[in-house]
């Protein structure tokens, strides 16, 4: 189905972010389609900055876990280029590769009984050399330090979702990919790892590109990227991309953007029920 390219790009410094700085992933004109049918995704374009959080933001099916899969060399493009630190990502082995980058599925189901720990610490793996964080500061990190030696099986899914966040921040890579890492979580945690991942930033340079589901939580990013059957619907400022008009096409959905009483935006939905 074919829509109108409504592509903004915009810049501003805020609260996630640091754009900046230099380019270490980067994604140009990349296209890729599953099993030699039409491109899924077409002509990506964008680079992370160190130290800099990006929202990836669309509909179910828009290629928001593709473009994950591709930036972090699960899927290789069909056509176009993606660099990590200035280098072909498909120049680096395996196991260096995890070193500088993860990535955090948006299904994490497991049927096997692993203890908590002994999942997190698999994130260790990449190492020869001793970690900067051990499994139980990582458990401590994200409130599961008295589940350590309960079965994944035994896990509510906010809980698995959080051990699987430990085991990402265990592997100590620069860069995270996280799928909807959010989701399933109570708001006391979904703020809590927002506030962890900002954190990171300013002390480590930790960047990471993050799929969302909530419209509203993109404003706690500086830059965001919308996308719609596979292309870029607009790229830039929250404030400056997440207009009415673009939600409706990327989500076929009507809202309202409005400001809370410190000024900041957010957005309403239209209410059509009650």
């Amino acid at each position: 189905m074919e829509f109108p390219l409504l592509l903004f790009i915009t810049e501003r410094r805020e609260n996630m972010s640091s754009p900046s700085k230099h380019a270490i992933l980067s994604l140009s004109h990349v296209a890729f389609s599953y099993h030699h049918q039409r491109e899924f995704i077409d002509n990506i374009s964008f680079s992370l900055g160190e130290g800099e959080c990006i929202g990836l933001l669309g509909a179910n099916g828009s290629g928001k876990s593709t473009v994950l899969k591709l930036a972090c060399g699960l899927l290789k493009p069909s056509s176009g280029l993606i660099t990590l630190w200035d280098k072909p990502l498909d120049s680096y082995q395996h196991r260096d590769r995890a070193k500088l980058l993860c990535y955090l599925p948006q299904m994490l189901d497991i049927d096997i009984p692993f203890r908590v720990k002994d999942l997190v610490g698999m994130g260790l793996y990449p190492y020869d050399i001793p970690p900067t964080m051990t499994i139980g500061e990582a458990l401590d990190t994200v409130g599961l330090q008295n589940k350590s030696d309960t079965a994944l099986t035994d896990l509510s899914g906010g809980e698995k979702r959080r051990t699987f966040f430990a085991m990402t921040l265990l592997q100590g890579a620069g860069i995270l990919l996280l799928d909807e890492p959010l989701a399933n979580l109570d708001i006391k945690y979904q703020i809590e790892i927002l506030k962890l991942l900002n954190q990171l930033r300013q002390e480590k340079g930790i960047s990471c590109i993050m799929a969302l589901h909530d419209m509203n939580l993109a404003f706690q990013f500086e830059r965001v990227i919308v996308l719609k059957e596979g292309r870029m619907l607009g790229m830039g400022s929250p404030e400056d991309i997440l207009t009415e008009a673009v939600i409706q096409t990327a989500f076929d959905v009507k809202v309202a953007i409005e400001r809370n009483t410190a000024g900041k935006a957010y957005i309403r939905y239209e209410n059509t029920y009650w």
